[in-house]
């Protein structure tokens, strides 16, 4: 594809000057590129800023690979005058059109659902695809855990991923003869631009709590990333799902009517004006039987994902199948073939006897550990051992506010590291504690004749350890904050570790015993 159609698909606003370069000089683009150790001959190069690199001072490495082009913000002193060079306002923006340019706009040839919110989006989606599957629909999946469609499964590295990455993707899907692709949307993907040229025909909303302030510095900033989803992004012929039982439902409601899309509302609230209502639901360890009402009528349904908050995510999931025009039997054959979510709300167990129950989390934020704890408490017949951390370089308000929601449910608390980054863990774990002021703190070898006390154990490793140590078969222990992730990042490196494994070790630890 030449360089001049690749460019003709940017918006006018975000070009600063006329390509530079030699005049006439409209090259074959064979690829695009914005690592510049991935960078190929005849490949276009884009020079992204970012948080820690600035890919400008990558752009004599690219050249030297043999990039046709480049697209920069800022053009380097000494570069080749035959060079084409795109100078555009926003690089990582201008990346978006161009890539779907690229691979055909492949969004036109699928059926997009977007799910967006704080919590339960990775849940809500694995729900969704079940239910897609179970009415014979090729489908493929995008988000926090991985990408799979056709047979494939790739390691996710962001929740969406970037604008190239995506459409390459969904070109892949489609030539693989996927219909149906659901995807997580965060708020960093929609606020970065990197599901700028797709279209989607349902656009679903779990939550909003407080997350990611870091990089959006406000609630309303928050939520105004969020919203573009259904701002910008949702056909106008399509459908909107908005959980109308969270307090911001009314934002996104507007924005999905004044796009002219179809509202299809869920709740918990049986009297509560909704398209999609809870009627009733009985909680077990194992899993949770519900009747809710859909336009249609009542559905009765087996959800094998364990958690009161999952009957809202189950609820925008059949609300996502209502919106799809799919089969009630469907939907609720899809919701009880739902495989398990890899680290929400999974059980970890060994075979030997006189174990506690250890479930591992994804929850890391307020919300959620109020809601995973909140749902288990009255399922623990013993003591609700939480051990949970705080990311580092991330929101630090939220810190004492997850502390706060471990103490109000559970019987003791071990504070620890989660992914510290370049933060010193030691300073994480104060912020911690300030939300732990209710509580005693002791020693870890005193925490199992303590009551209502936490202690601080920095090493991950030791705290699951002596959490499960100490715990009793009646007991119930929660490992929250990585969930699925199989790494720990400490400084900048990503070194190996999963809480699945560690439980399993420490579950063994003590049958030999």
């Amino acid at each position: 594809m030449r360089l001049s159609e690749l460019l003709s698909s940017l918006p006018p606003e975000l070009l600063c000057e006329a390509p530079a370069g030699s005049a006439g000089h409209d090259p074959v683009i064979r690829g695009i590129a914005y690592d510049s150790r991935r960078v190929a001959a005849g490949d276009l190069f884009f020079a992204l800023p970012g948080s820690e690199v600035d890919g400008h001072d990558f752009i004599p490495k690219a050249i030297a690979l043999g990039a046709a082009a480049l697209v920069v913000e800022t053009i380097p002193d000494g570069l080749d005058p035959t060079l084409p060079v795109i100078v555009v306002r926003d690089s990582r923006i201008a990346l978006a059109p161009v890539s779907t340019r690229f691979f055909g706009n492949p969004s036109s040839e699928l059926q997009l659902i977007g799910i967006t919110g704080t919590n339960g989006k990775t849940s809500t989606s694995y729900m969704v695809e079940s239910i897609l599957r179970c009415s014979g629909a090729r489908t493929g999946l995008i988000g926090t855990v991985d990408i799979r469609f056709a047979g494939e499964r790739e390691r996710a590295v962001n929740t969406t991923p970037e604008s190239y990455e995506l459409q390459r993707t969904l070109r892949a899907m489609r030539t693989h003869n996927v219909e149906a692709v659901v995807m997580e949307v965060s708020s960093h993907g929609l606020e970065l631009g990197r599901v700028d040229g797709c279209q989607f025909a349902v656009a679903a909303i779990t939550n909003v709590t407080q997350d990611h302030l870091d990089f959006h510095q406000t609630m309303s900033s928050y939520r105004g990333a969020k919203r573009k989803l259904f701002e910008h992004f949702l056909d106008a012929s399509g459908s909107a799902v908005v959980n109308s039982d969270d307090p911001s439902c009314s934002e996104f409601e507007q924005a999905a009517l004044e796009r002219g899309a179809t509202l299809v509302r869920v709740s918990r609230d049986r009297d509560r004006d909704a398209e999609v209502r809870l009627d009733s639901a009985e909680l077990r360890l194992d899993g949770t039987t519900a009747r809710i009402h859909l336009p249609s009528g009542s559905l009765e349904l087996n959800i094998p994902i364990m958690g009161d908050f999952n009957l809202e995510n189950t609820l925008v999931a059949c609300g996502i199948g209502v919106a799809l025009q799919i089969a009630p039997e469907t939907i609720a054959d899809g919701v009880a073939q739902c495989p398990q979510v890899p680290g929400r709300v999974e059980r970890v167990s060994t075979s030997a006897p006189n174990e506690p129950t250890v479930i591992v989390d994804y929850a890391h934020t307020p919300d959620a550990i109020e809601k995973l704890l909140s749902t288990l408490r009255p399922l623990t017949s013993g003591r609700l051992i939480s051990v949970f951390g705080c990311g580092g370089d991330r929101d630090r308000g939220k810190r004492p506010m997850m502390a706060e929601a471990a103490a109000r449910h559970s019987d003791c608390i071990i504070a620890t590291s989660d992914n510290p980054r370049t933060e010193d863990p030691t300073q994480i774990l104060v912020d911690v504690e300030a939300g732990l002021m209710q509580l005693k703190r002791v020693e870890v070898d005193a925490l199992e004749s303590s009551e209502n006390s936490y202690s601080v154990v920095s090493d991950r490793r030791s705290a699951i350890q002596a959490a499960i140590a100490i715990a009793h078969p009646d007991d119930i222990v929660v490992l929250a904050g990585k969930g699925h992730e199989d790494y720990q990042i400490i400084g900048r490196e990503r070194l190996p570790f999963d809480d699945r494994d560690e439980a399993r070790r420490a579950l063994e630890a003590r049958s030999d015993k």
